[in-house]
């Protein structure tokens, strides 16, 4: 079964290109792209397309390999041991299995979530190079090793945030998101709203593009702030005219908010205004 987007996910043919490429070589699927284009939505939606169980494993500064696999609570057991209780006489009572071990004894191909994997230490993704490429890994504290039942879908997303092992790169597939251009956009808009006026959307557009072209802008608007924009323009009921205003004193969109995201471009905005009502003066 191919994947080719769905009601919910607009998806490029290049990015089904390299979903399906992933999955018929068995590799990990490595999406990088500026935040907000839609790289940890994309496993909900394949596992949605592929009708598989989603495992998703959401990695902080503070994660480690080996949560992937099982963690070993110790402490648990010797004081249960002290306090004379059974259960403590069995390890496995006190073995907590992680996503990967989840994923590797699913009983139907699940996809498996790797998000923001770029968070964790530089030593993270080598961590992991074996359990991903044999499949397989070993559980000291109760002498088995636990194999796949069938290769997981691996979805593996990155912000760029740090530079990953070339090794870890050399068993992935690798795929870019772009930013949508207008005519995308234009698509993804109209999934989330059905019926919304064109030409709302066309003026908003307009400005949304030209607010992310603006130079020295510290964070560029995304697709999910565009999305709240144009919902925030429908509940207000903000007319095309405010939108298709170019008075250059308005240099800040109406309800910028929702696009600008720190102190520093909305300066950055209010200067540009400021200059502009001067250069006019």
């Amino acid at each position: 079964m191919k994947f080719a987007g769905t009601k919910d996910y607009i998806a490029t043919e290049d990015l089904k290109v390299a979903v399906n490429a992933a999955v018929t070589l068995e590799r990990p699927l490595l999406v990088k792209g500026e935040p907000g284009t839609g790289k940890t939505v994309l496993a909900v939606e394949i596992a949605k397309a592929l009708n598989a169980p989603l495992l998703e494993w959401h990695i902080k500064s503070t994660t480690k390999a080996h949560q992937g696999l099982y963690e070993y609570d110790a402490v648990a057991r010797l004081r249960d041991g002290q306090l004379g209780e059974e259960r403590a006489r069995d390890v496995k009572n006190y073995i907590k299995r992680g996503k990967l071990w989840e994923a590797f004894v699913a009983k139907e191909r699940p996809v498996l979530l790797i998000d923001e994997i770029d968070k964790a230490d530089i030593e993270f993704p080598n961590d992991l190079l074996q359990e991903l490429d044999r499949m397989e890994f070993f559980v000291y504290e109760t002498n088995e090793t636990i194999k796949a039942v069938q290769r997981p879908i691996v979805i593996i997303t990155s912000n760029n945030e740090k530079e990953l092992p070339d090794a870890f790169l050399r068993r992935c597939f690798f795929h870019y998101i772009k930013f949508p251009d207008t005519e995308t956009m234009e698509n993804i808009v109209d999934v989330h709203f059905p019926g919304i006026k064109k030409r709302l959307v066309s003026d908003a557009l307009k400005i949304f593009y030209e607010v992310r072209d603006v130079p020295g802008l510290k964070k560029k608007p995304s697709t999910s702030e565009l999305l709240d924009w144009l919902k925030l323009l429908m509940s207000e009921d903000v007319s095309d005219d405010v939108l298709r205003e170019r008075d250059t004193r308005k240099a800040i969109p109406p309800l910028h908010g929702a696009l600008l995201k720190n102190e520093q471009d909305v300066h950055l905005f209010e200067r540009l205004a400021f200059l502009a009502r001067r250069d006019g003066a």
